[in-house]
């Protein structure tokens, strides 16, 4: 019974249904609304910094004016992020399994804010590595956000849910780039406003960075006053530390409140062990989530930089101003098409279908990498080369999608419901290992392959066997 019962979980959330539609549960908007924002306040944390990340890097003078060396420290420093959010991803949704979901993303807000506010100030290349390791460390419980979204939402309405989180993501991707590109060095962007203060000319990248840590501020208000508890049964982490401590199981799970939100007649189960989780299932679209995490870390690290760089080095030479608007339009489109087709698309073809596909788009991807750079060298920069940067940007929307099919895939692997937080916990974990792989190596491979005498070509070969195995695993989904 319970077999069938998962089954029949699985066949809407994956495969394009054949029998005719079942009545779909409504989102549940009062609480839907509060995980947008958080969502929001992640994206817009990260994606203010990513425009004048490597000027910044120029600027503290770690590179002693090797330009080649600029891709190798914004690969180290968005490494040291990605590093920290590895290594408490899982710890922090286990945890959520237990105490709550709530208590984790309050105590993950405030760090993050704070870190926000640090890495502005920062005027030491370690100080800015602390920063964003702080930051990645509680921003771990990024996949705690999106064991909410499972918690509230059914087979029903889980790819309509998904489907408008882009909006979130829209919005940071656009703003974010925008904050950072335009307002940093204000001093000298607006001198008529800024010229004066001598404070902002010593800090020159705090004014983006504030901005993002109040946003991160009030959504930390927002939470505390509006959000539900979705954990239906809870212990208290006293009575979790002591059971840990006498290696007991785990402790009896108190009643659930009025405040939570649960489903009446859903059967309480209890979180499973780490070893537990290991099933077939799991592994298969743990390896696909990574694959997949690699390559779209090892793009995303690597455009800003490529468009950074000087075009007789292999890049672009475009200002920050500029990358900001690419990145901002990027985001944009992102978020509109998955918003409006997603779940379309999902309905008419599954989730596998749309995995796939988008994995593969990576191919032509990294082909217009140096197609872009060959075209700004004969005829600069024009009407071709913009067209080219175009298509590439348009193909990365198949590339997005791929994030929302895996949730579903990873909802229907976990082997039971009130270890959804950990199951998801520990993809996100190994998630987060590709992406430290994938940002840092691939930047350090495109300043390595800018170097004089070595291949122009080998940050593509590098990318494009990434791109490959991504594939190679995405056939492996059921």
């Amino acid at each position: 019974m319970i077999a069938r019962r998962r089954d029949d979980e699985e066949t809407p959330l994956l495969q394009r249904p054949e029998q005719p539609t079942t009545t779909r549960t409504p989102l549940p908007w009062g609480q839907f609304w509060i995980i947008l924002l958080l969502e929001l306040s992640e994206n817009l944390s990260y994606f203010t910094l990513t425009p004048f990340i490597p000027q910044l890097i120029r600027d503290i003078g770690v590179t002693h004016g090797d330009e080649s060396q600029v891709g190798h420290y914004v690969g180290i420093l968005q490494s040291s992020y990605y590093a920290a959010h590895m290594l408490t991803m899982f710890h922090w949704s286990q945890l959520s399994d237990h105490v709550g979901r709530k208590p984790v993303i309050l105590i993950a807000l405030l760090a993050i804010s704070v870190s926000m506010f640090s890495f502005g100030l920062s005027k030491t290349f370690i100080g800015l590595v602390v920063s964003r390791a702080i930051c990645g460390a509680f921003d771990g419980s990024n996949g705690v956000i999106k064991s909410i979204v499972m918690d509230i939402t059914d087979v029903t309405n889980m790819p309509k849910a998904f489907g408008y989180i882009p909006i979130s993501w829209m919005i940071g991707k656009t703003a974010g780039p925008l904050i950072g590109g335009s307002l940093s060095r204000p001093a000298d962007r607006f001198p008529d406003i800024f010229g004066r203060s001598e404070f902002l000319k010593t800090y020159p990248y705090l004014l983006p960075c504030s901005i993002s840590a109040t946003f991160v501020s009030i959504a930390w208000l927002v939470t505390y006053f509006r959000l539900k508890e979705s954990v239906s049964t809870r212990t208290p982490l006293l009575e979790l530390i002591k059971g840990g401590l006498f290696r007991q199981s785990y402790a009896k799970p108190h009643q659930p409140s009025s405040n939570v939100l649960i489903n009446p007649g859903e059967v309480q189960s209890k979180p499973l062990p780490l070893r537990a989780l290991l099933t077939p299932k799991v592994l298969t679209v743990t390896a696909s989530y990574v694959t997949m995490a690699l390559v779209h870390m090892a793009f995303i690290s690597v455009l800003p930089v490529f468009y950074a760089t000087s075009i007789e080095l292999g890049g672009l030479s475009l200002d920050p101003r500029r990358i900001g608007a690419i990145l901002a339009a990027q985001g944009a489109s992102h978020g509109i098409f998955q918003l409006l087709f997603y779940a379309h698309l999902h309905d008419r073809f599954g989730a596998r279908a749309i995995h796939i596909t988008g994995v593969s788009s990576g191919i032509p991807l990294v082909i217009l990498f140096p197609v872009i750079n060959a075209l700004a060298r004969s005829h600069g920069i024009g009407l071709a080369v913009w067209q080219c940067v175009t298509i590439q940007l348009a193909l990365t929307i198949s590339l997005i999608m791929c994030y929302p099919s895996l949730a579903l895939f990873v909802r229907t692997a976990a082997p039971n419901r009130a270890s959804l937080g950990a199951t998801n916990g520990m993809v996100q974990m190994f998630a987060a290992g590709a992406r430290i792989i994938g940002t840092s190596s691939a930047a350090s491979v495109f300043s390595y392959s800018m170097q004089e005498g070595h291949d122009a070509w080998l940050v593509y070969y590098f990318l494009m066997a990434i791109v490959f195995l991504a594939v190679g695993a995405s056939l492996l989904l059921p």
